[in-house]
């Protein structure tokens, strides 16, 4: 257990800046359980800002720095945490399945020093694309954006994310146009443009590192070339739908791991908690520029109505 006459120190690697939502949310909710900074805790926070080559770079730092526990946002950064010590904590959220990516050996018992809550949920794959298709029921080709940062399995090419978005696509008869655009700077107008040109009549967006950056853009130029698309949930509001788990969500159950370690749990017995509340939100006023209805079997379960 940590000695009381000490600040904590929580080393906190993260995609995105300083404005991300994750980092402002897992703050507040510290505060909530009396995690106050410079009083009894110092946050080491690690910015990638789109060059996810940098995680590594950071979790050296953070090791060197002797950090309490090191809480990593995405699962390249929950990686490279991993290997840079078997010794400290490493709290992840946003990984996919945890068990099959070598993170744990189950959910229920880690095992090892690393553990976290994710919000990977197979069964959303096929939800969320028979989502669009009850919006767009001419829909033949699928557009789906993604990382082309991401690690892939060496076996089969996939990560599990976009296997279960390709798999769910062909079982509902879709072909699917899979677009990968490279952070920090992905030329997303550029992408979109191509979806148009191969003949996709709708887009899905991915919940990956480069389209999390940039959703309220990739909303945008959709509506700007009048495409019907997906996103994640989160907070952008102009997109035509949003649906999925939200990561905020993950927040309240990482931010309780972290505060059950610096009391002197271990990661090895701590089971990796699983979000699986999915949000769906409809934009009627993005509906109506694309010309498109929202069928009422689709509203009904909408947790948010944009008019």
């Amino acid at each position: 257990m940590m000695p009381k006459s000490r600040l904590a120190r929580v080393g906190i690697i993260l995609h995105r800046g300083p404005d991300d939502p994750l980092y402002i949310a897992l703050r507040g909710s510290l505060a909530q359980l009396g995690y106050a900074e410079g009083q009894n805790v110092a946050f080491e926070p690690r910015f990638a800002r789109g060059q996810l080559d940098r995680t590594s770079t950071f979790a050296s730092e953070l090791v060197g720095l002797g950090v309490d526990v090191i809480v990593a946002v995405g699962g390249v950064g929950a990686r490279a945490a991993q290997r840079a010590t078997n010794r400290i904590p490493v709290l992840f959220a946003i990984v996919l399945d945890p068990v099959a990516a070598g993170f744990a050996a189950s959910m229920e018992r880690p095992g090892g020093n690393v553990t976290g809550v994710t919000n990977y949920d197979p069964g959303q794959a096929i939800e969320q694309l028979k989502l669009i298709r009850a919006v767009v029921p001419s829909l033949r080709r699928m557009a789906i954006l993604s990382d082309e940062d991401v690690p892939r399995s060496q076996l089969d090419g996939w990560n599990p994310l976009e296997k279960s978005n390709d798999t769910a696509a062909r079982a509902l008869g879709l072909e699917p146009y899979w677009v990968r655009v490279k952070g920090p700077t992905p030329d997303l107008e550029r992408a979109v443009i191509s979806v148009k040109s191969a003949g996709a009549e709708a887009l899905l967006v991915l919940e990956v590192p480069v389209t999390l950056s940039r959703l309220k853009q990739i909303a945008d130029l959709a509506i700007a070339h009048r495409l019907p698309a997906l996103l994640p949930a989160g907070e952008v509001r102009d997109s035509l739908m949003s649906y999925g788990t939200s990561l905020l969500d993950t927040i309240p159950s990482l931010s309780a791991h972290v505060d059950k370690i610096l009391k002197g749990a271990v990661p090895a017995d701590l089971p990796i908690e699983t979000v699986s509340r999915r949000r769906l939100r409809i934009n009627l006023k993005t509906a109506r520029e694309l010309g498109v209805t929202i069928p009422s079997e689709i509203l009904n379960k909408a947790d948010e109505i944009i008019l």
